[in-house]
């Protein structure tokens, strides 16, 4: 497990920080949206101490190094809109999932892949990373496509894999190499 200190990434419209204690309202209004949960693998929270679990787990992960989730902020507000977690990291192949969530309210505006690109830069530099992977419902086009524009590439597909709502769900598997990152940064698209 890597090591996590506190973090804050600003980046030119938005601030990454890490959760805390009072961001539960925040969590819930998120994980407790049935339509934004309608692709994230688990069914939505119904009561506020599912977000303060959730949040205490997250609390709990940062010590113990098993995942880093980022609160997504305006910063002029401070008002929390989404989040970036880095999780499932295995230390001998250097590599981890990433989950997000944004709200609606802020969907369509670029945020996301402005949260993601300074995720990612964070995982491949500071946590020296080699690969990240996503899984993502193929209904989910907001979703696959981000994830594309910061150069992930499909590796597979898993028919079935979820079971949410009463309804069997499907998940398209994506990576993300270090190298792949780096050469789009430089502009260089080879392998």
């Amino acid at each position: 497990m890597p090591v996590l200190t506190p973090t804050v990434i600003d980046t030119a419209r938005l601030r990454l920080r890490w959760i805390t204690a009072a961001d539960a309202a925040a969590q819930f209004s998120l994980f407790g949206d049935p339509v934004l949960r309608r692709y994230g693998g688990a069914a939505a929270w119904t009561r506020l101490e599912q977000a303060e679990e959730s949040v205490a787990k997250a609390l709990q992960a940062y010590e113990d190094g098993a995942s880093l989730l980022f609160a997504i902020t305006l910063p002029e507000t401070g008002e929390v809109i989404g989040n970036t977690r880095l999780y499932d990291f295995h230390d001998q192949n250097r590599r981890c999932d990433i989950g997000y969530i944004l709200a609606h309210a802020h969907q369509g505006k670029g945020y996301m892949f402005e949260a993601l690109e300074a995720t990612l830069q964070h995982a491949f530099s500071a946590l020296d990373l080699n690969r990240i992977e996503a899984d993502v419902d193929p209904r989910n086009h907001a979703s696959y496509k981000v994830l594309e524009r910061l150069g992930f590439r499909k590796e597979g597909f898993m028919p079935e894999r979820w079971f949410v709502n009463g309804e069997w769900c499907d998940t398209i598997n994506y990576g993300l190499l270090r190298r792949y990152w780096e050469h789009a940064r430089r502009g260089d698209h080879g392998e």
